[in-house]
């Protein structure tokens, strides 16, 4: 599965400026070492969420959402130090990621492998030759829920690499898939997709992301996520099942049973695995805790759900 990401290079004594524009600890990263993250717009928003891979001292890679790309460019730029110590480096269209995902990925990888994968922990990465191609980048990630590794490799490799991964997932019902698939396991475990969930007028407060920023740090908007944070959210993104018949598509109004409007839904879907629909939206605080009837408005009917705490699946 390809993801559709880009690959931003920060190179120098640059814990500093990731520290600074990042809202988690950078610091507690050490070389082979991934970290999700987001970054903060200082108007109370996020920039856009992203990876943050601590490739070796003082070298880091940053994956972030491909249509955010040169908005998060110009971010960084923007706060480069000026004494020129750090710089960064956009190698986005010279590396191609495919995400091998599902309870199976360590079969199929594994004998295309000179390294032993078995060991590699959740957000943990080494480099290894994989069908030929030495030193890809194989990373113990991904936005599925599912389990598996994302592939970085060079994108005149990328076809090499996909061929050989069908052809050895063949035997395992290894199936090619795209973001409509990813979009609907993500959003049984919960995970936020910005643009859905998560955009410039959102906080990681308000999104439930609290466990991805650390306010011992300094960063861009802290203060600002900190009031949040002590005095409470005036909204919260919480999860939601259905439960008359219907999907909950993007933008549909949230109502309270007297049918006053209380937020709107940002992300919904059949749910493969359960058979049910799902959603997630923001709320008013009060309407945020798990069990509470809402309902949503399809077109002229209000149909009721639930709240409930994500994942969606056991």
């Amino acid at each position: 599965m390809y993801r559709i990401w880009g690959s931003l290079w920060c190179v120098g004594p640059g814990l500093g400026l990731l520290e600074q524009v990042t809202s988690n600890h950078v610091e507690a990263l050490f070389p082979g070492r991934v970290q999700y993250s987001c970054m903060p717009n200082g108007k109370g928003g996020l920039v856009d969420d992203l990876l943050v891979y601590n490739l070796a001292p003082e070298s880091y890679m940053l994956v972030v959402n491909a249509g955010n790309l040169h908005k998060d460019w110009e971010w960084l730029k923007q706060h480069l130090p000026q004494d020129g110590s750090v710089s960064i480096e956009d190698r986005s269209e010279s590396t191609a990621l495919l995400a091998l995902q599902g309870p199976k990925a360590l079969h199929v990888l594994q004998p295309l492998c000179d390294t032993d994968l078995s060991g590699l922990a959740y957000y943990h990465f080494t480099h290894a030759s994989v069908a030929g191609i030495g030193s890809v980048l194989v990373s113990a990630t991904g936005y599925t829920g599912a389990g598996g590794f994302e592939l970085y490799v060079g994108a005149e490799q990328a076809e090499v690499l996909w061929k050989a991964l069908m052809q050895e997932g063949a035997p395992h019902g290894l199936v090619p898939c795209g973001l409509g698939c990813r979009d609907t396991l993500r959003l049984e475990m919960g995970f936020c997709l910005y643009g859905n969930d998560i955009d410039e007028g959102t906080s990681a407060i308000e999104a439930g992301l609290s466990w991805i920023t650390s306010f011992k740090k300094d960063f861009i908007g802290r203060e600002h996520w900190l009031e949040q944070k002590k005095n409470g959210p005036s909204k919260r993104l919480v999860g939601f099942v259905m439960e008359d018949r219907g999907i909950p598509r993007q933008g549909y109004v949230l109502r309270d049973s007297g049918g006053l409007e209380i937020g709107r839904v940002t992300s919904g879907s059949e749910s493969i695995s359960t058979g049910r629909y799902i959603g997630m939206g923001y709320v008013q605080a009060e309407f945020a805790a798990v069990g509470t009837a809402i309902w949503v408005e399809n077109r002229d009917r209000l149909l009721q759900a639930r709240t409930v705490k994500p994942p969606f699946i056991p």
